[in-house]
């Protein structure tokens, strides 16, 4: 079985007109969202074999908020696909990963990763892909598990969304 894990950068900043999109830094809020994901990610001791992050400045920082608080333990590995990747791509990209890996952590952007999400599973009990479908916010971390042992056999409706944690609704 395995488990990806899938994080939403933290909220951006539109506070320099002058900056594209790629290099937008994170806002006040988004710094204080990382370090709250980053507690939490702590507390709960998640564990992941690699991360699988866009390039994008917003990315980083979020990546270095969430530092902040807990250390991923895990090899990043920085992917220019990731950047405004579709869920064709995001889904390619996975079925590449070595078997080996059972717990990757991918961080991006929407609209790719919402539609990864509800794309690559199928309705929960606890009507958590619901709320994905109904938007996935900045900062927001779902947590699939797929009942597989190859990441070339992942395909649409293979998993399910077992934990969702918005910084929102954390203290």
């Amino acid at each position: 079985m395995k488990h990806l894990a899938v994080l939403r950068h933290a909220k951006s900043s539109w506070d320099d007109p002058s900056l594209d999109d790629f290099n937008r830094p994170l806002n006040e809020r988004g710094w204080k969202a990382a370090r709250r994901m980053g507690r939490e990610m702590q507390r709960r001791k998640m564990r992941f074999d690699i991360v699988l992050a866009s390039t994008a400045a917003r990315v980083r920082e979020t990546i270095d908020g969430v530092q902040e608080k807990y250390d991923f333990a895990a090899p990043i590995q920085f992917e220019q696909r990731i950047y405004l990747a579709t869920a064709e791509t995001l889904l390619s990209l996975l079925r590449d990963l070595p078997d080996t890996v059972e717990a990757p952590l991918l961080i991006g952007h929407n609209p790719g990763l919402e539609r990864l999400l509800v794309e690559l599973t199928h309705d929960d009990a606890d009507g958590l892909r619901q709320r994905v479908v109904e938007g996935y916010p900045t900062g927001a971390l779902a947590v699939v598990q797929l009942r597989m042992t190859k990441w070339s056999k992942v395909a649409p409706g293979s998993g399910e969304i077992v934990e969702l944690i918005l910084p929102k609704e954390l203290g």
